[in-house]
């Protein structure tokens, strides 16, 4: 059990929807429920998995926004450090005294960047993203004036078309400012093709992987041709790290989502064409929820509507049921068809969403269970950290 002293002198209910030792039937709904032997079990196989392929493996934060969660990464699964999108984020996890930390984004407000700047200070590598040659000069004058030194990824755009630059002379541009500008080191590649994760077919995902792969090494090529060889070469999500783990360039992988897995990522297929959360990864994140009416005979109402979940990658399914279906969710309730009428009020259900990191970040809290128990209540440390 993690350390509980937050929970000090906190109410079940006005502050908390649960505390360690309670019954799983006394918990308060709806919140997040974390299964906690799904969690461990996944955890330690990615990091099997990133030890057996010689790969670094850098945690995705943005998913799981905790900082307990993290820390359990780095026990368990070997984590060397995390990603984070925003600096709010990264702030967060550098003073919980996290020593590794990449924001996997380009921060280019004044404001921001004098923040990155400053979080050396408390002990961490931070690394950011780089894919304007101009955003160089501003980095470089905020380290400078911090005295700290600030690490940069040149972001590829694997095709997600967003950020990042799609030629190997405009990474070469970039890393040779950093590399010549005062208070900056250029330290690698971000090379995170994200626009294939959630393609059903194992097939379509490797035929995107292998034109961003050949990129990649193409970039690498050139920058290693000018002296600046990446040291890191960092990418790979829940969808692909087989992918990037067996490149020959990649070295470091940004899973997230594989430590809790959701409906959307849970459908897609692994190369045998199995769901992959029918045997890769369990579902180990539950928004647990109450029927609360039940007025018509084939229709029950739950307390998990919209402003306990994201939708954006469709409802979410019932875990463990196949005679009820949630169908559909406006602000405060969830309609569950049940033709039968087996559902009773109170009982409880829990829901596997459509996409976990959404869904995380309208909570507070994680209620850990194990064996029918309450063991671990943990915060959501970087909730609503999007600055």
């Amino acid at each position: 059990m993690m350390n509980e002293s937050h929970l000090a002198g906190l109410e079940v209910g006005y502050d908390v929807p649960a505390l360690p030792g309670m019954r799983y039937d006394e918990i308060q709904t709806p919140c997040l429920v974390l299964d906690l032997d799904a969690l461990e079990r996944n955890i330690r196989k990615m990091g099997d998995y990133a030890r057996a392929h010689n790969m670094r493996h850098r945690a995705h934060g943005k998913m799981h926004k905790s900082v307990d969660v993290l820390l359990l990464q780095q026990e368990l699964g070997g984590a060397v450090g995390v990603c984070c999108q925003k600096v709010s984020e990264a702030e967060v996890f550098a003073r919980a005294g996290v020593k590794d930390i990449l924001v996997s984004n380009q921060v280019r407000d004044p404001g921001k960047i004098n923040r990155l700047a400053r979080l050396p200070m408390l002990g961490a590598r931070i690394i950011v993203c780089v894919d304007d040659v101009t955003n160089v000069a501003d980095l470089s004058r905020a380290a400078v004036a911090h005295g700290t030194t600030i690490e940069c990824f040149i972001e590829v755009d694997c095709g997600a078309g967003r950020c990042g630059i799609t030629s190997a002379p405009a990474a070469v541009e970039i890393a040779k400012a950093v590399a010549a500008a005062p208070g900056l080191k250029f330290s690698g590649l971000q090379a995170y093709q994200g626009a294939m994760q959630h393609m059903d077919s194992y097939e379509d995902r490797k035929a995107k992987l292998d034109l961003a792969i050949a990129l990649v090494k193409d970039i690498a090529s050139a920058l290693t041709d000018e002296g600046l060889k990446p040291e890191l070469v960092s990418g790979g999500g829940t969808g692909s790290y087989y992918f990037e783990s067996n490149s020959g360039i990649y070295n470091e992988l940004q899973c997230g989502s594989y430590a809790f897995m959701d409906a959307d990522y849970g459908r897609i297929r692994d190369e045998s064409g199995t769901r992959i959360d029918h045997g890769e990864w369990e579902n180990a994140l539950f928004i647990l929820t109450s029927v609360m009416s039940h007025a018509k005979a084939n229709k029950a109402i739950c307390d998990a509507g919209l402003k306990a979940q994201s939708v954006d990658s469709g409802l979410p399914f019932i875990y463990g049921r196949d005679d009820v279906k949630y169908v559909k969710c406006s602000d405060e309730h969830g309609v569950i068809d049940d033709p039968d009428g087996v559902l009773k009020i109170n009982e409880k259900l829990r829901l596997v969403p459509g996409h976990c990191d959404p869904t995380c970040n309208v909570h507070d809290w994680y209620v850990g269970v194990r064996d029918g128990r309450v063991e671990t209540v943990w915060p959501i440390s970087a909730r609503g950290k999007a600055y």
